[in-house]
Parts: C-alpha cells; structure tokens; sequence
C-alpha cells in the first residue's frame, strides 16, 4: 500500500479543485471509500482499474485505519465519467477489496488539507499572516522572503482559500484529497416526561395518607 497520508489529485480537467464539486447540472461526483487488505499492490490494482474503465479520478487518499491489517481508500470520482454501479462493481470483483461504501456529496462530512509555499516579503508578509488567520490556517514554515501555511477544512473553503492566495506568488502547492465519513443522525434526544412521575409520586403519597388514616381508624375501635 501508499504510505500513510498519500493523496493524490488525478484525472483530467479540475482535478481537485471546485469543479469536483456540484456543476450546472447538480452534483458531479460521488465518494467512494474502500476499504482492502493492507498489503503490497492492492492500490496499484485499485488504480488502474479506474485507469482501464476511463473512470475520471478527481482526487484519491489512502491510510491505514485503526485496524493494521487494512487500509481504507477514499476515492472522489466523476459520476459522469462511468454510472456509479459499474465502479462498484468493477471493485468488488477485486480480491482484496473487503468492503465497498459511496457517499453522496450531502451525506458526507468531507475534508481535505493543502500546504502551500508562498513568496511573503517583508510587506506581503502582515497581510499573509491576517488572511490565514481569517481562515484558521496555520504557519508551519518562515523563511526570509517565503513562508509555508497550512489549512484544514471542507473542500470548498480549501478553494476559497487558494484562489485568495494566488495572487501572492505560489511557490508549491499539496493538496492531500477529500477524506470522509458519513453524516451522524441529528435526531434530538427524548426527554422523560415528568408530569406521569409527579402524578405517580402524588398516587402514592395518596395511598400512604389513606393506609395511615385506616390505621388511626383500627387503633379508634
């Protein structure tokens, strides 16, 4: 398998930029997150399949998962391109793929990380430092005429931010590609009601006085 944390963007056109995103006609593209047996060639295999189909790749990451023996691959691809079931089933013909799962855009929690080397002199600088911090980037890197910012975010802020930076000077740039994970249920918590539970404690302090005044009435007699 790739190391831990490869990403790469591929296929023709915007890869991994806005245009992976929804077009004119709607949504684009679908997430296809795979998860194989973490050994030697599997991504390779996965790869070209995609490759031999004309399947258009807009972006594709791969790392370990908290089990060591698989490695999940998160694969942004053109539905376009290819109807979305023939990919899956083009994957599940593989023999170590163990599952096989898509996301549409608006089912998922999507993210992606850039690094980018920008020129930053002396005057650039101040402003470099405001707009990363307006996006919640960080600085990892200063050296005397240049700096490395990175930023963590969903794929459209990712955009956002690199056509601000553009007109800076850009002397690298990485995109890892889009990770996800499924949308959790937003469903709000039942509350107990406690109008029954009053009602209850009422009955019973009830019962309570009617047994002690049965009681009384006995020790009268």
């Amino acid at each position: 398998m790739a190391p831990a944390g490869t990403g790469t963007n591929t296929g023709t056109g915007t890869a991994g930029s806005g245009g992976a995103g929804a077009g004119p006609g709607g949504i684009r593209h679908h997430i296809v997150t795979v998860g194989v047996e973490n050994k030697a060639g599997v991504l390779a295999r996965v790869a070209g399949l995609f490759s031999r189909r004309g399947f258009n790749i807009f972006s594709l990451a791969v790392a370990p998962t908290d089990d060591e023996r698989f490695s999940r691959i998160t694969i942004v691809v053109d539905v376009e391109s290819a109807p979305l079931e023939q990919i899956i089933r083009q994957l599940d013909k593989l023999v170590n793929v163990v599952s096989i799962s898509e996301l549409a855009p608006e089912e998922a929690t999507e993210r992606e990380l850039l690094l980018a080397t920008l020129q930053a002199g002396p005057v650039e600088r101040g402003q470099v430092i405001q707009l990363v911090g307006v996006f919640e980037g960080k600085i990892v890197d200063v050296g005397r005429d240049a700096m490395t910012i990175m930023l963590a975010g969903a794929p459209s802020k990712i955009d956002d931010f690199e056509n601000l930076i553009r007109p800076f000077g850009i002397i690298e740039l990485q995109r890892t590609g889009r990770v996800a994970l499924p949308k959790l249920e937003r469903r709000a918590a039942r509350l107990r009601s406690i109008t029954g539970g009053a009602g209850g404690a009422g009955g019973a302090g009830e019962d309570r006085s009617g047994a002690a005044a049965a009681s009384t009435s006995d020790e009268a007699e």
